[in-house]
């Protein structure tokens, strides 16, 4: 957690194409431009930093056109909406002159392309509850698969979709290691505890890494966890729609383990592994543990007490 405190003060909230700071912040502000009611002035406090943010990473040359792209239809909109005081003002002078060298935009200029959206306006789907749980129920860990090679661009639609799963104000504080050379693969779940007798004929696996650089305060140190689970499942959720198997491994704290697997991929010390992800196309002929799961009444408890 300390290095990834120092990683995160010496980059100013930036890591090479993304910016930690900056996402936190312009979600901050989305929320901000949602809020019923909207209060006339809001995020007076942060908002400077955050333009500030938005110009740096602007200036880099090499940060992701699509992050800068929301940032700036935020900012658009909140400098739209949003009632002036001096510290106001002076984000606005800040920004505008930053991100474009002139004034205020004309409103043909205006990006208007990833703002917040009435939730009237979201994408429809066709997804009946009864086929969202059969998915669920045919997502099941899958152990044993066929020799077949896994494209890496199935699985990197895979990681499309696990990217938008919800994470804390946005920051997505992991990535996905990925190889799809079995070799490679299987010395990957060896480091890992109860993989004995089957990791040998794993064609591909996916290690989900999260990076506690995101974060300035110690307070944060969980969110990793929180955040690149939602990720993995909705990664493995895809995998199965794309005819893929999946398998989750379990990484406890053990530090001989980590000590091996940090060497073989090489990770930095504000990096901590938070799963692995075996990944295949599963063999017909092999077998699937059933798995009972818990039903609701074991599972819901009502509060107040009924």
């Amino acid at each position: 957690m300390l290095e990834g405190r120092i990683r995160y003060y010496e980059n100013s909230g930036h890591g090479g194409r993304s910016s930690p700071l900056l996402r936190r912040n312009t979600h901050r502000v989305e929320k901000g431009l949602i809020m019923k009611p909207r209060r006339p002035v809001f995020a007076e406090g942060f908002i400077l930093e955050t333009v500030h943010a938005f110009n740096r990473a602007r200036s880099t040359g090499t940060h992701s056109d699509e992050e800068l792209t929301w940032a700036g239809d935020v900012l658009d909109e909140y400098f739209e909406v949003v009632s002036d005081t001096p510290v106001i003002r002076q984000a606005r002078n800040v920004y505008y002159t930053g991100a474009r060298g002139d004034a205020v935009p004309a409103e043909g200029e205006r990006r208007t392309k990833s703002k917040p959206y009435p939730r009237s306006e979201s994408p429809a789907s066709a997804i009946s509850f009864e086929d969202l749980f059969g998915l669920f129920v045919r997502r099941r860990s899958v152990r044993w698969y066929l020799d077949k090679t896994v494209s890496a661009e199935l699985l990197r639609s895979a990681v499309d979709a696990a990217a938008q799963a919800p994470s804390a104000c946005n920051r997505q504080p992991f990535r996905f290691i990925v190889t799809t050379e079995p070799a490679s693969a299987s010395r990957i779940a060896q480091c890992a505890g109860g993989t004995a007798g089957f990791s040998h004929q794993f064609p591909a696996i996916v290690v989900v890494v999260g990076n506690l650089s995101a974060y300035p305060l110690e307070r944060d140190r969980h969110l990793i966890y929180i955040d690149a689970a939602l990720a993995s499942m909705q990664l493995m959720l895809a995998a199965e729609t794309l005819g893929l198997a999946t398998c989750p491994i379990n990484w406890p704290d053990v530090d001989e383990a980590e000590k091996r697997i940090r060497k073989i991929l090489k990770l930095p010390l504000h990096e901590r592994v938070i799963m692995l992800i075996a990944i295949g196309y599963g063999d017909p002929a092999s077998g699937v543990p059933y798995s009972q799961k818990k039903r609701s009444d074991m599972l819901v408890d009502e509060f107040p007490p009924k």
